[in-house]
């Protein structure tokens, strides 16, 4: 969460800091501040609100070539003017931006006012400033490294001094933090996206490694001040990849682009001679693959529900018993690590603290961790022993679609590949080959339909509370739909297992509560259609994802008709329709669909 930015050059500093922080507002957009090292001394603005909102505020020339500059998803205090980064020193000598939390800011900021210091905020993050001014060191780098031996938990930082006046130092501890390498010039981020502008020469830190970088040069070094001689790498970005183009919003934008996403993740991995997946970056041979007797997939929100359709998928193809559970919970519970088991990480941004916590518990426990990401040399890629690259291009929605879809098809060719090394047939590979095949023009085929499943969104949107359900394939199908609708409608969307809507949902069944219900033309077509008559028996106004021809008999009930592939790869079309419905339902009740309340894009605090 939250949006580190930093530059040092050539250029006025506030232009290229506020340009980064529209790009990086999608990690949060509770406030937002910049803090520029003038020729008159330190300058600060900031606010709560928006990023547009603190650009109404900069002068119209704030010199300085230098500066740091934050977007922020509330910690530690309320979105308030005086909780918005930069921090700074009592002096306003000293800026501090952060992401992260410092688990003994408490005890921090009651030393330092038994001391005397006089605090502005409510936040953890102030601290720092204050560490970092009453050092002692001879050198900045050197007082960031004494006020980080102080302090606990995870952090992405970058200081500016108005004694040093050349130069940032930075920091990361947990929180992704960026170099981007320029011409006469350094910027700092905490998500490429804020330097593809710019550059694609880029250093990523890692974890207990701090940088001092000036307009020509960077060094970077670990705790103990050895240097750690990181070396630039090129990424494949592009800026216009991060613009909305011609589109409203971005989740719209990212929507109808699913159908070039999904050919880009399977392009090259279809394997016809042996009718297999090919996945070189897993690092697992046949003989290892034949081993593995168990698989456990990580995941949170969105991905955990997608991670759930995987295991569905690695079992039916596979014949490998496989679960899902939330990576938030993983490590808490003390979990058993087996030598035999492939654990799974699944991140759209390979950053998500939760995520990347469980990976680094199985391995210090010696498991074998793969992951599927869709960002190249982010924390989890790094951190896993190998893996699957997505490959659906920068997301800047907060809510996930065409990374989902991505991670779901990735999911098919993971299991695709298990499969044939074991007890899968060739008959049946080459079944699934043609079906991931077909799958981009049938996602193209679900977006035409677009208009239709928006008038249905209209109606779904009038109710204040309303259920998805699905079964066995279609359950994880209906938790995500849920969650999009939840997230970005603001109505209260709850998933059930079809089957167990007797159990005790039902109760709740009314003509004010329309259930979505997930029901595709396969073998369990007869009892989805009872649960539907059940509903219905009860006055529930009904929507089906179905397939066309499927038969639901005489219930009254509002279709979206799906193309039909083969049964195992159908919940990935399932899935397009509701994200749709999602998508039109918030536009209908004049919502912020690409920053819904509460939440940011990539979640990289616990």
């Amino acid at each position: 969460m939250c949006g580190i930015v930093g530059y040092v050059g050539r250029q006025a500093a506030a232009p290229v800091l506020l340009e980064g922080l529209a790009r990086l507002e999608y990690r949060g957009y509770d406030s937002a501040g910049v803090g520029v090292l003038a020729p008159s001394g330190v300058r600060v603005v900031k606010t709560a609100g928006r990023v547009r909102d603190l650009a109404a505020l900069l002068p119209k020339r704030m010199a300085g070539r230098v500066g740091i500059a934050h977007t922020r998803w509330a910690t530690h205090g309320a979105a308030t003017d005086a909780n918005a980064h930069p921090h700074s020193d009592e002096s306003g000598r000293v800026l501090v931006v952060h992401n992260g939390i410092l688990d003994n800011a408490a005890a921090l900021r009651r030393r330092l006012v038994d001391e005397g210091v006089a605090l502005t905020s409510e936040t953890d993050s102030e601290v720092l400033a204050h560490l970092i001014a009453r050092s002692s060191a001879e050198t900045l780098e050197g007082a960031v490294l004494e006020a980080l031996a102080a302090v606990e938990g995870t952090y992405g930082i970058a200081v500016l001094h108005a004694d040093y006046p050349d130069r940032l130092v930075v920091a990361r501890n947990g929180s992704p933090l960026i170099l981007g390498i320029g011409e006469h010039e350094m910027h700092v981020a905490s998500d490429l996206a804020a330097l593809v502008r710019y550059t694609t020469q880029v250093v990523h830190l890692d974890d207990g490694e701090l940088a001092s970088v000036t307009a020509d040069a960077f060094t970077t070094f670990g705790p103990d001040r050895s240097p750690t001689h990181k070396q630039p790498v090129t990424v494949d970005l592009d800026a216009a990849d991060f613009d909305l183009g011609d589109h409203e919003h971005f989740m719209r934008k990212e929507i109808l682009e699913q159908p070039v996403a999904a050919e880009r993740v399977i392009r090259g991995r279809l394997d016809d001679r042996f009718a297999t997946a090919r996945l070189g970056g897993l690092e697992i041979d046949a003989r290892q693959t034949r081993e593995i007797d168990r698989v456990v997939i990580l995941g949170c929100g969105s991905a955990h529900y997608v991670g759930q359709l995987g295991a569905g998928l690695i079992e039916e193809l596979g014949r490998i018993p496989a679960s899902a559970e939330p990576a938030s919970e993983f490590r808490y519970r003390n979990p058993v690590i087996e030598a035999r088991t492939l654990y799974v990480a699944v991140s759209q941004s390979g950053e998500t603290a939760d995520t990347l916590m469980a990976v680094k518990e199985v391995k210090r426990k010696g498991g074998r961790v793969i992951g599927l990401v869709n960002v190249v040399g982010s924390s989890i890629a790094r951190e896993c022993d190998g893996g699957v690259y997505l490959h659906a291009g920068p997301e800047v929605a907060v809510a996930s679609t065409k990374a989902l879809t991505n991670m779901a098809l990735g999911f098919a060719l993971l299991a695709l590949h298990l499969g044939r090394v074991r007890d899968l047939s060739a008959t049946d590979g080459a079944r699934l080959l043609a079906g991931l095949r077909r799958l981009p023009d049938q996602i193209a085929t679900v977006l035409e339909d677009e208009q239709a499943i928006a008038a249905v969104a209209k109606q779904l949107a009038e109710a204040e509370s309303l259920f998805f359900v699905g079964r066995v394939r279609g359950y994880p199908v209906a938790r995500e739909g849920a969650q999009k609708f939840k997230e970005i409608s603001y109505r209260h969307a709850e998933a059930y297992q079809t089957s167990e809507l007797k159990h005790g949902p039902l109760a709740l069944i009314s003509p004010s509560v329309p259930t979505v219900a997930v029901v595709p033309d396969d073998e369990l077509l007869g009892r989805n259609v009872g649960a539907l008559q059940e509903i219905a028996a009860r006055g529930g106004p009904l929507v089906a994802l179905t397939h066309p021809g499927a038969d639901l008999g005489d219930v009254p009930v509002e279709r979206i008709d799906v193309p039909k592939n083969e049964p195992e790869l159908d919940p990935i079309l399932l899935t397009i329709p509701a994200q749709l419905l999602a998508y039109h339902a918030a536009l209908t009740l004049g919502h912020d669909i690409d920053k819904p309340r509460n939440l940011a894009k990539s979640v990289t605090v616990e």
